[in-house]
């Protein structure tokens, strides 16, 4: 079976055209660099800090470092298949991420530091770290705190969606 979603960091030194993926949704943020121009199906500057961009995986697209080069995170998914959505956002003290069965979260650190769990289980994150939080058989409660800012990604298949929503409807 192919992927159904997968995460990337992309180098670029020179213009290059993006791989066409039809099905596949994608979203890049630019991490470095001075920019990147991404010109064919659609005409854009990622702009620093943190420029981000989504698109179709059928759009013919060709990417641009502005000055030598530039990092993109890359987000991508096969849009019959899965939810993803993608956040930027401050770390600032504690927060909790409940990660349901079946489903995942990635948090990539971009400036600062993040600690994932707690005691003898916990892990820290600096910049340019990414992990993945997925759920132990049940809805699982993981801790993240630091300072700094992270992209959080949370990508479910849309089976699971389709249950919640049949779920949430059902009187009690």
């Amino acid at each position: 079976m192919p992927w159904e979603w997968r995460l990337s960091i992309a180098e670029l030194t020179h213009p290059a055209p993006f791989s066409l993926l039809p099905g596949v949704d994608r979203e890049l943020v630019l991490l470095q660099g001075d920019g990147v121009h991404l010109a064919g199906a659609v005409d854009h500057r990622l702009e620093p800090p943190y420029g981000r961009l989504r698109l179709r995986g059928e759009d013919a697209v060709t990417a641009t470092p502005v000055v030598a080069f530039a990092h993109a995170f890359n987000l991508m998914w096969r849009r019959d298949r899965i939810d993803a959505t993608l956040w930027h956002r401050p770390l600032v003290g504690p927060m909790v991420v409940f990660v349901d069965p079946g489903a995942c979260w990635a948090v990539h650190v971009l400036a600062g530091e993040a600690r994932i769990g707690t005691g003898a289980a916990s892990a820290t994150l600096t910049r340019g770290d990414t992990a993945l939080l997925r759920a132990d058989g049940k809805r699982t409660r993981h801790a993240l705190e630091g300072g700094g800012e992270a992209l959080l990604v949370r990508v479910v298949p849309h089976l699971l969606t389709a249950e919640a929503a049949l779920g949430a409807r059902v009187p009690p």
